[in-house]
């Protein structure tokens, strides 16, 4: 009889232990949890403080008892593994609640320890006031904060899926909120450009955005809480949350001597096998190879934490399952709008040294003569080389998820260009349209690869050489509303009868709203022995973006003034 010790619940170790007794029925299963819960929706936990999930026992997806009613593993929740011998194949472990130091031997041991909020070690980081969200215990802190003390104004530090998460639930709440991104952009896995439609929506909610500003410390000035920002600036504020991301679990995993890699994170196979003989981990604690790149990585997501359990409770039960790696697909809820990932962004396939381009669509989420269709603004990159789709990013209002899902499954299916204009999706006018979002990326992919155009980005036409010619292909009332500087304008529909009046030898910077009337006007053009770009993503891309550059960042809010 195999004995198993799980160190860690939620994701990863929950799933191993379910599986584990799904197939071995006289296994002995021990699972250590250092919180007091040991299955919980931590993804859910956000909407719990903003009161948009009401009931605690909603977090809870299992308790020690109803995991041993069904699984039959002992579950024992505020004992925390503080020591391995691996040698001895012992675990050293503290009762929380008692203080009683105990062991237990293993014949096969699984860690799942997670990952724990960023502290940077800041001055003033010990005030109460300062908090940060993993565990249950944290969600009850922090909603008892909010809905008992009322606060006014809570600085969120940090843009990413937590930080965005927090922000929206306490402006529904009413709480005046500052953002502070260290970075250019917030979502880290999304490009900058992608990234600027979401900082134009975050404004428009009353979000005051921050980019590019780092927190140095914090203080109490007049009774207040104080972040004193990079600078010199300061801010007063009633609260601040913590949201720069994770840090692997794995001090008791380097204190027991396993290989560790990238940012200390636990070296595995693809079996989800350690250094260390008979010794398992998986979750956000582990070093996963990226999918795409095949270069190491970590990717704190649940899904790969869940799927992660599973292959190793398949290997130590006697099945071959191997873990082939991560493409870090996720999605992210900002009020009603929607951001989605998956794959490697520009930047990534750029450090990697994979040669890539990359297309954009402004497309409907389903048919547009069908009420309710709104638009979604994708990018998907793909190898120069072979076709091949290396990442997407998508943000819109609906449909978004099922778009990014696809793309998800060809990337782990190898698919190119030409695979996702052959793809056969579900077309009825309330979900999408004939020629669906991903088959357009396709097309426009291939496009591109056939040389029938030839296509510019909004960083080339920023820093365009003064001998380009742009034109606007945009009808007169569009153009009156906005257009970029010294652009000749003829309507697409005009312009094969004023074709005379575009200069000849120049290069021509083509552009309409969105990149298809352009498109036609490009394959006319070059038809005539015009040579010319079209704007991917056409003018009003340009706009969020080129807008998003120069915007005034750092807006004064009422109850965030400098102190």
């Amino acid at each position: 009889m195999n004995k198993i010790v799980i160190v860690g619940g939620v994701a990863g170790g929950a799933s191993a232990a379910a599986r584990i007794r799904r197939l071995d029925e006289t296994a002995e299963i021990i699972m250590l949890e250092r919180s007091g819960y040991v299955s919980y929706a931590n993804c859910g936990l956000p909407y719990y403080v903003g009161g948009e999930i009401t009931e605690e026992k909603k977090l809870t997806l299992q308790t020690p008892e109803s995991f041993r009613a069904r699984f039959n593993v002992d579950v024992r929740v505020r004992n925390e593994a503080v020591a391995i011998d691996t040698e001895k194949k012992e675990v050293t472990i503290k009762n929380l609640a008692t203080g009683e130091t105990y062991t237990e031997c293993y014949d096969k041991l699984i860690l799942s320890p997670g990952a724990r909020p960023t502290r940077p070690p800041l001055p003033g980081m010990d005030d109460p006031d300062i908090y940060t969200l993993r565990t249950v215990e944290d969600t009850f802190t922090l909603r008892s904060f909010v809905t008992g003390r009322t606060p006014e104004h809570v600085v969120v530090v940090g843009g990413g899926y937590i930080g965005l998460e927090m922000a929206e639930n306490l402006r529904r709440m009413g709480i005046a909120v500052t953002m502070l991104e260290m970075a250019d952009h917030v979502i880290a896995s999304f490009d900058y450009d992608m990234a600027c439609e979401v900082h134009a929506y975050l404004r428009t909610k009353g979000i005051a955005l921050r980019r590019s500003t780092a927190a140095e410390g914090f203080s109490r000035e007049d009774g207040r809480l104080t972040v004193h920002l990079k600078g010199g600036e300061k801010l007063a504020c009633d609260a601040v949350i913590m949201a720069v991301g994770v840090t692997p679990e794995t001090t008791l995993a380097k204190e027991a001597g396993l290989e560790l890699g990238v940012r200390g994170a636990i070296v595995v196979d693809d079996h989800m096998r350690t250094s260390a003989p008979d010794v398992y981990a998986v979750g956000d604690a582990v070093q996963v190879r990226h999918l795409v790149s095949g270069k190491p990585a970590l990717l704190p997501l649940a899904g790969p934490a869940n799927k992660q359990g599973r292959i190793a409770a398949d290997n130590i039960c006697g099945l071959d399952s191997v873990f082939d790696g991560s493409q870090g697909s996720s999605i992210v809820k900002i009020f009603d709008m929607t951001a989605a990932g998956t794959g490697l962004s520009e930047a990534a396939a750029k450090q990697a040294g994979i040669p890539c381009d990359k297309v954009f669509l402004y497309s409907p989420s389903h048919a547009t003569y069908y009420p309710g269709a709104t638009n979604m603004s994708i990018k998907v990159l793909f190898n120069t080389e072979d076709g091949k789709i290396l990442g997407a990013q998508i943000v819109g209002f609906d449909g978004v998820d099922k778009r990014c899902d696809v793309l998800a499954a060809a990337i782990r299916a190898g698919m190119t260009a030409e695979d996702l204009a052959e793809l056969e999706l579900c077309y009825a006018p309330p979900f999408s349209s004939a020629k669906d979002p991903v088959n357009m990326a396709g097309f426009m992919i291939q496009n591109i690869r056939d040389g029938l155009v030839k296509q510019n980005h909004w960083h080339d036409m920023v820093n365009r050489p003064e001998d380009v010619v742009v034109l606007d292909v945009r009808t007169d009332g569009e153009f009156a509303r906005g257009h970029i500087e010294g652009a000749l304008h003829i309507p697409v529909d005009s312009l094969r009868g004023r074709i005379d009046e575009l200069p000849k030898g120049k290069t021509l910077y083509v552009h309409c709203q969105s990149g298809l009337r352009s498109y036609v006007a490009c394959r006319m053009l070059s038809q005539h022995g015009f040579d010319c770009y079209n704007l991917a993503g056409g003018y009003r891309f340009y706009d969020i973006v080129t807008r998003d550059r120069e915007a005034d960042l750092t807006p004064v809010h009422p109850c965030g003034v400098p102190v």
